[in-house]
């Protein structure tokens, strides 16, 4: 079995100010603050981590200095549209000591389950015994991994866990039939679902919301382990309040702007806000400075 169990995040990708080009320095900064709030893992270039707008050159640089800093194994998602630039961030990162790395089908064309499973069976044969690679189910963004697929592949033993962030509770009860007869790590990856899918037997989460509010993921994971249920319920719905305010921008963007008032340095964004967007952002920033201390008060 593999490490990756419990509350783990996925991190954001901070820029430089002047520019939207990869900021090593601060990438280290959000690094350590994760870190220090106990996430069991680090997951880097997820959809958090905006991974669609780096280049590989720049995805294995980061890479390589987030494992050596980081005191938590990093998990290293190696997806691109191209399956020789797939293949380079995987020998990269298992050359460099990542705990394993999360891959998606091909992005941006369509491709229909015989396609996917190829290009699984190719990339696991060709990395076996080098790096664990776990299926990323992300269907809001991609391609989704058919459930028989997934199915075959983590049953028999080939897939070495997966990370399901479909939300899609019947997919995930797909998963778990699986699970009945093959040993692997089935974490979600979809913070609405969370409290129900490790209520049910996910091994944990890759977070988008630990990027920014990290304590909360790791007290309300704990929480659930022990059947704390009144605690459960209350950070259960600070977690769904969070995800309200957040849920009103693209992507990670809610989630940058958070941990900016945190005082992270989160640099240009991809695109810039239009005007309605940036009043947004700044109620976002005044309720979240707001609403912080209660949180860390309560997730403890």
């Amino acid at each position: 079995m593999l490490p990756f169990t419990g509350p783990m995040a996925a991190a954001v990708t901070p820029s430089r100010p002047d520019t939207y080009q990869m900021d090593l320095a601060a990438c280290l900064e959000v690094i350590d603050f994760l870190c220090r709030s106990q996430v069991r893992a680090i997951a880097l270039f997820g959809a958090t981590g905006e991974f669609p707008h780096f280049s590989v050159e720049d995805r294995v640089r980061l890479a390589h200095m987030a494992i050596k800093r980081s005191r938590v194994p990093v998990i290293v998602n190696a997806t691109h549209s191209c399956f020789e630039e797939s293949r380079s961030i995987i020998d990269h990162a298992a050359s460099n000591g990542a705990g394993g790395v999360l891959l998606q089908p091909p992005s941006y064309f369509r491709y229909a389950a015989p396609e996917i499973r190829q290009y699984f069976v190719d990339m696991i044969e060709e990395f076996e015994g080098r790096i664990p690679i776990l299926l990323y189910n992300l269907p809001f963004f991609n391609n989704a991994i058919p459930a028989p697929v997934a199915c075959e592949l983590l049953g028999s033993g080939q897939a070495a866990g997966i990370k399901d962030s479909s939300g899609d509770l019947a997919y995930f009860g797909e998963l778990l039939r699986v699970r009945q007869t093959a040993e692997f790590p089935l974490i979600v990856g979809n913070d609405n679902v969370f409290v129900e899918a490790r209520r049910r037997g996910a091994d944990g989460v890759i977070s988008g919301c630990a990027a920014a509010v990290p304590e909360l993921l790791v007290n309300l994971d704990r929480a659930i382990v022990e059947g704390n249920e009144l605690k459960v319920a209350d950070l259960a719905l600070l977690l769904d309040e969070f995800i309200q305010h957040i849920e009103r921008f693209p992507g990670p963007l809610g989630i940058r702007e958070c941990l900016s008032t945190r005082g992270l340095k989160m640099g240009a964004r991809a695109i810039p806000f239009a005007p309605e967007t940036e009043r947004k952002a700044a109620e976002l920033r005044e309720w979240f400075q707001g609403w912080l201390p209660e949180m860390l008060a309560k997730a403890k």
